[in-house]
């Protein structure tokens, strides 16, 4: 049967770039506070859903856009099997997979499982002229198209509207434990990380916040068992539920609504002078403040590390969000912009003022 749904997207598309109509491309709209301020008539594509292909076996999921994170999750779950980059559900049973992909953020196990982009086998899009096209496939060793697949990943979709995913999923671990650790000062905190990180240990999550450190544990009941007691700490019955309250900014840390800022830096960068209160996660490399913080400076002293801030929530959305890009890189990106989008009617101005 013809998939409508794809049919009216496509016309609308095309109809823009004909009339050069700027289009907002809205999902389940969880992340609308995200980048800088939307302009553009909304083009809806929350109604383009459905698993089109699951083959637990095989370890692949293949789904229209407008499916929710909440409907794959469940169906994985039936198979005890996982999106391994945990995605935030800001919208719990809204967040879609195509404003997953288009946002590019990962959850707490992202340093150790890999980012959105590492699990993405292949995507069938509409660029800026209303033209379908295909990227990558349903299996990791179909590389034709695997990088541009992954460009979709983080690009708002400034690149094109998503249609359809393929991603590699992962086995749910047998057994997760948290540890939790006093650590007055962040800078213990990061110092930890940076130990374990050197061992062969089953770690899946470790973040400070307020004086406590929690790592997570998962493997098999054995490796867990022995990890933990080389560790220590006492064990939080509760872990799984903290760790679900990070991944979605439900924490009260989050609830602030002064200016969130994310950095994101190598773990062993030192960063003591970001004045303004945090929560660590990533193992270090990612760090949250929350008022109190003047952006540019922050912008000043990461990039001085090799990191990158993005004024995340809550801020002047008219403002640069993301970190400014080197003049060559910037270069290269309107290149790509132009040549998916050449009119520049996909998001424009959500990344950068002028993409």
């Amino acid at each position: 049967m013809p998939d409508h749904t794809e049919q009216r997207l496509q016309q609308a598309v095309q109809e823009a770039h004909r009339n050069t109509q700027p289009l907002n491309i809205i999902g389940g709209g969880s992340k609308a506070f995200y980048g800088r301020e939307a302009t553009g008539m909304p083009l809806h594509t929350a109604a383009h859903r459905g698993v089109v292909r699951y083959d637990p076996a095989e370890l692949v999921l293949s789904a229209r856009a407008g499916t929710t994170v909440a409907e794959v999750e469940a169906l994985l779950g039936k198979e005890n099997q996982m999106l391994g980059f945990e995605p935030p559900r800001f919208g719990r049973e809204t967040a879609t997979l195509g404003g997953m992909v288009a946002a590019g953020l990962a959850g707490p196990r992202r340093p150790y499982a890999g980012a959105v982009r590492d699990f993405v086998l292949g995507v069938k899009i509409l660029n800026g002229k209303g033209e379908i096209m295909r990227f990558g496939g349903e299996v990791m060793k179909n590389v034709a198209g695997f990088d541009l697949a992954r460009l979709m990943a983080g690009a708002m979709g400034a690149l094109g509207v998503v249609l359809e995913i393929s991603l590699r999923i992962i086995p749910q671990p047998p057994v997760e434990k948290t540890l939790v650790l006093e650590h007055p000062q962040h800078a213990a905190a990061i110092a930890l990380f940076n130990r374990l990180a050197a061992r062969p240990l089953p770690l899946s999550a470790a973040a400070w916040h307020a004086g406590e450190t929690r790592l997570r544990l998962s493997g098999g009941a054995e490796g867990v068992k022995r990890a933990a007691e080389a560790v220590g700490g006492e064990e939080d019955v509760a872990g799984g539920q903290f760790w679900q309250r990070l991944r979605d900014h439900e924490l009260p840390f989050f609830q602030d609504q002064r200016e969130l800022l994310r950095v994101s830096a190598p773990p062993a960068a030192e960063l003591g002078a970001l004045d303004a209160p945090q929560l660590v996660d990533w193992g270090g490399a990612q760090r949250w403040l929350v008022g109190g913080a003047d952006g540019e400076a922050v912008r000043a002293l990461v990039a001085r590390h090799g990191g990158h801030v993005t004024r995340f929530r809550h801020g002047d959305r008219r403002s640069a969000i993301f970190q400014p890009l080197a003049a060559p890189l910037h270069a290269l990106h309107l290149r790509l912009k132009r040549a998916f989008d050449p009119a520049g009617i996909l998001n424009p101005g959500r990344l950068y003022r002028d993409w």
